[in-house]
């Protein structure tokens, strides 16, 4: 297992499993809105965290690895605070938040992720040390995404509330930026125990959660059970664990750039799958982010080619 100490190692494998996030986590929205239209926001956060955290344990206990390696010692208080800030309080915040605030400042707040991740990184993580160039890349991309959401992101939607929700967004991006670093933070330990570990902390979190604030858990229909299943499968339990190689390999940093994706997938699926028109923007926006990425990982996509 690798320890954290080294400097990041950003391969082939990386920038694909990164790929992968952004396209998995981009299509989540579209599921997410035929889903709310059967369960509550928060017994969907509870449903898919749950069934998640299920699926994780299963496979942790057919594999068999132990989570730290033997005499180690378990840093329990990092990995309930990565539990809860990596699934159920970001999942939680952006349920209550979006009910009061545009989808374009949400997902210009996501992005945000990757400019929240530079600062922590640099003075939390070994190698991952901020220089001009990132910045500027990390920029550039965050600028594109600004572009892609288009005058809806600053734009107010009008509605009781929408300071708290704004907070609640930025809450959720600050969370996931800061349980990246705390993951790669963490000693040698068990990819898939960790997944599993993480999850079920989430899930002890937002089911309580999900009780105190919307009552006893509702009876969806079938459909509706198994559009809760597919997110607990795919873009819960499935990414958690991609997302964990991605950090403990590659960096919170690297890690970030899904940040980018997601708005941009999401647009996508959008015009490819709902037949929604294209907005001349959305070139524009898929130039500056590919730039932003291109610039911010000049390194790591020179040494990428050299292997090629």
């Amino acid at each position: 297992m690798k320890n954290v100490t080294e400097n990041p190692e950003i391969t082939g494998k990386s920038w694909a499993m990164v790929g992968a996030l952004g396209l998995i986590w981009g299509s989540t929205f579209m599921v997410i809105e035929i889903a709310l239209t059967g369960i509550t926001p928060f017994w969907l956060s509870a449903g898919r965290i749950g069934f998640a955290a299920l699926l994780s344990a299963l496979v942790w206990a057919v594999t068999g690895g132990p989570l730290v390696p033997r005499g180690a010692r378990l840093p329990w208080q990092s990995l309930l605070a990565i539990g809860a800030l990596s699934t159920a309080v970001p999942f939680m915040a952006i349920s209550w938040g979006q009910q009061f605030v545009t989808s374009g400042f949400a997902g210009v707040s996501m992005a945000a992720v990757a400019l929240i991740v530079l600062p922590l990184a640099h003075f939390l993580v070994p190698g991952e040390r901020l220089t001009r160039r990132k910045i500027l890349g990390f920029v550039i991309g965050f600028l594109g995404v600004v572009v892609l959401m288009g005058p809806s992101a600053f734009a107010s939607s009008g509605i009781s509330g929408e300071s708290a929700g704004r907070i609640a967004v930025l809450t959720a991006a600050s969370c996931y930026a800061l349980s990246s670093v705390l993951v790669r933070r963490l000693p040698p330990v068990d990819p898939i125990g960790l997944s599993a570990v993480l999850l079920m902390i989430g899930a002890a979190v937002v089911i309580p959660a999900a009780f105190l604030v919307e009552g006893p858990p509702p009876l969806p229909a079938p459909r509706i059970l198994g559009i809760v299943a597919l997110l607990g499968l795919i873009p819960t339990a499935a990414a958690n664990f991609l997302r964990i190689l991605v950090i403990r390999s590659a960096g919170p940093t690297f890690m970030s750039l899904t940040n980018y994706q997601v708005p941009l997938w999401s647009v996508f699926m959008g015009v490819l799958v709902l037949g929604e028109p294209a907005n001349p923007s959305l070139f524009l926006a898929l130039v500056l982010i590919l730039a932003g990425v291109a610039l911010s990982q000049w390194g790591a996509l020179g040494r990428l080619f050299r292997r090629i």
